[in-house]
């Protein structure tokens, strides 16, 4: 048996499959009861940073897609399928929770989605950064460095008004694994907790739900992040004490992280923005988060975000050159080479 550690839109899971018998099928169907995504509807990353597993061919062995004993998937909802059959299922525990059994639930059971249908107040022209107008002000999308630290960049921007500190950001989330070995364990990891401490530090490490979770104790606010291409907002919240009032909010194009920022005015320079909000309502009351979908629209019209699924592929054992799962599907039955890289 061989644990492979999924991130899923409620949380972590860890799925126990033995490589050598094993079938993709079973690998889909593992992660569906973990997630409730149904097969045909998952979009699979996998590997840190996370890259396209895109050649999911369902009977074929599961050693087929190169997954190693400790990688990590990451499956998120095919834009356009149906959704999943109930989204009640509980987020992972943050470090102040007392055992890794316990996860914490996210204060809104059903998140609301933020798709096409939603109708956007009318774009401000600007010449400086996307935004939409708001109750007292203005919504703006505050863009921090196209590295593997926006993450710890977009926290420490709207936490710390300061993007640069992303490294004291790092520390935290490290300090956090560090005194809590229950909560953070291997299994929950996905890895030594040792080797995953030494590489959040890394300036060139990704995060993702781990670290928000953990930010979100460590600040006691609710951090909220929407994907641009879905809509989707995932709610961080801490998992003890009453509900967050606060928020922050974070935009997620797919493979990069940015923050949201309330301005008085369209042109008010960054420091006199609004960067921690108060929570009023859900996410359809709550005028904030009305208008933070509606900047994600704008910003998918605009094309702002990398859908993984459309990537070209080359058949890393021949070379050639592919594009989506359906010519890697024939390929793979055509020459039985089922090992597909990003061209």
């Amino acid at each position: 048996m061989a644990p492979i550690r999924l991130r899923h839109p409620k949380g972590v899971a860890t799925l126990q499959l033995d490589t050598e018998t094993a079938t993709v099928q079973d690998l889909l169907q593992a992660i569906f009861e973990a997630s409730e995504i149904p097969p045909s509807s998952q979009d699979l990353k996998v590997g840190y940073p996370p890259k396209p597993l895109t050649a999911v061919i369902p009977e074929l062995p599961l050693s087929s897609l190169g997954i190693a004993s400790g990688d990590q998937l990451i499956v998120t909802q095919k834009p356009g399928t149906a959704p999943s059959p109930t989204t009640s299922a509980p987020r992972p525990a943050p470090a102040s929770q007392p055992s890794a059994a316990s996860r914490s639930k996210p204060r809104d059971a059903l998140p609301f989605s933020f798709g096409e249908a939603s109708t956007p107040a009318p774009p401000v022209k600007s010449t400086g950064p996307d935004q939409v107008r708001t109750e007292g002000g203005f919504l703006v999308h505050r863009v921090v460095p196209d590295d593997n630290s926006c993450l710890f960049s977009s926290v420490a921007l709207v936490f710390e008004q300061d993007m640069r500190k992303a490294s004291t950001i790092r520390q935290v989330v490290a300090d956090a694994i560090r005194k809590d070995p229950e909560t953070w364990n291997e299994a929950i990891l996905g890895r030594p907790r040792e080797d995953y401490i030494k590489t959040i530090l890394s300036p060139n490490s990704w995060g993702g739900a781990i670290e928000l979770s953990i930010l979100a104790a460590h600040y006691s606010t609710e951090i909220a992040s929407i994907d641009v291409e879905t809509g989707r907002i995932d709610h961080f919240t801490p998992s003890v004490g009453p509900p967050p009032t606060n928020r922050v909010l974070l935009i997620y194009s797919g493979i990069h992280y940015d923050a949201a920022v309330i301005a008085p005015t369209a042109d008010a320079p960054a420091e006199w923005c609004a960067s921690i909000v108060p929570v009023a309502g859900n996410d359809v009351e709550d005028p904030t988060m009305r208008a933070l979908g509606q900047l994600a629209t704008l910003l998918r019209k605009k094309r702002a975000y990398t859908n993984t699924a459309t990537f070209d592929l080359k058949c890393e054992i021949c070379a050639k050159g592919l594009k989506g799962e359906k010519e890697a599907r024939a390929h793979a039955e055509e020459t039985g080479h089922t090992k597909f890289g990003e061209y």
